[in-house]
């Protein structure tokens, strides 16, 4: 693209060209929470520019004493109010200034205008997990407008969160990236938008949000790991199990080790669960004895839980091998291939 903007006068050499700063914030953190080094150019800046008068920092600025031009300089001003070493730091909107820096760009590459030092400073960062927060507010704005998802229960997306738990095993055993990320992210959304939902409940006592999900998890990790957060001992992986079942055993004042175990799930899985809980809270029980292939898988289930094999993933490994087998004698490829 042609510059047709009237040329810079092109200052004395030994003339100092000054300095611009973008100073960059996330919205994901709250406004006025800066880095220091955003705070120290901020007070020693020779002017500040900003083009949004609604900009979230600038109530904060204001009260650190910081004032504030409401100007959206082309990229030509920009660099003549750096003349004779100014700084002049630009306070960007949440999308960014396409055109300043474009035309910021088009200036340096020209090789007809000193430019002053180019600087983008991130005031502030985003911290792990902060794409969640965007998550949350696009599911809000989704069960809102979405003629849908607005309609959705939870009885209703139950199917979807069965469906969505098998394709993320699936991605695991495939052990594709690509997918197992997808997948998680299908998995999440779940979550969020069953918490969203439960927000709507009728009674206000019964009714909760992601935060309060999270806050419970949080709480549960903490509790359940003491020789993480606090004074206990764990030297192996088994330590770490038994003192997961005795304290859940306290949370949820459980009577049997049977508790909180679904009989809904594929019966290997049931059998090996049932076979773990049996040999880590100590029961004495033997394996009830029967004829027909129900009993002998459920021994099977019991020896590879002792084992420390998982028999359904086992299972589901072999049944993979024999659809390989089945299409190779058919002369079909390998499913991805």
């Amino acid at each position: 693209m042609t510059d047709h903007s009237e040329p810079i006068a092109t200052p004395d050499a030994d003339e100092p060209t000054g300095r611009i700063v973008l100073l960059t914030t996330s919205h994901r953190v709250a406004p006025g929470v800066l880095s220091w080094p955003a705070w120290q150019i901020l007070h020693a800046a020779d002017r500040v520019l900003c083009a949004d008068p609604g900009h979230p920092q600038l109530p904060y600025l204001r009260e650190a004493g910081i004032e504030v031009a409401f100007e959206s300089p082309d990229a030509h001003a920009l660099v003549e109010a750096c003349a004779g070493g100014r700084t002049v730091v630009v306070l960007p909107g949440g999308e960014g200034d396409r055109r300043l820096t474009d035309g910021l760009a088009r200036l340096a590459g020209s090789g007809r205008v000193s430019m002053p030092d180019l600087e983008l400073l991130p005031g502030s960062y985003d911290l792990p997990g902060a794409r969640l927060l965007d998550l949350v507010q696009v599911m809000d704005r989704v069960r809102r407008e979405c003629p849908w998802t607005s309609r959705q229960t939870h009885r209703g997306l139950a199917k979807y969160a069965i469906e969505e738990a098998y394709e993320l095993v699936e991605a695991i055993e495939d052990g594709d990236r690509e997918e197992l990320r997808e997948e998680l992210g299908d998995v999440l959304l779940q979550v969020v938008f069953h918490a969203r939902i439960a927000e709507e409940h009728e009674d206000p006592d019964e009714a909760f949000s992601i935060d309060d999900v999270a806050g419970a998890l949080v709480t549960k990790l903490i509790h359940r790991h003491p020789h993480v957060f606090g004074d206990a001992e764990a030297e192996t992986p088994e330590d770490v199990s038994a003192h997961w079942q005795r304290t859940k055993a306290v949370e949820k004042r459980r009577e049997s080790v049977t508790d909180g175990i679904p009989v809904g799930q594929p019966g290997l899985a049931l059998a090996a669960k049932l076979a773990g809980r049996v040999r880590t809270g100590g029961v004495a029980v033997e394996l009830p004895r029967g004829e027909g292939i129900g009993y002998e898988l459920l021994e099977l289930a019991a020896r590879a839980e002792a084992a420390g094999i998982d028999p359904e993933t086992a299972l589901r490994a072999a049944a993979r091998a024999y659809r390989d087998a089945i299409r190779a004698a058919e002369g079909l490829a390998e499913p991805g291939e």
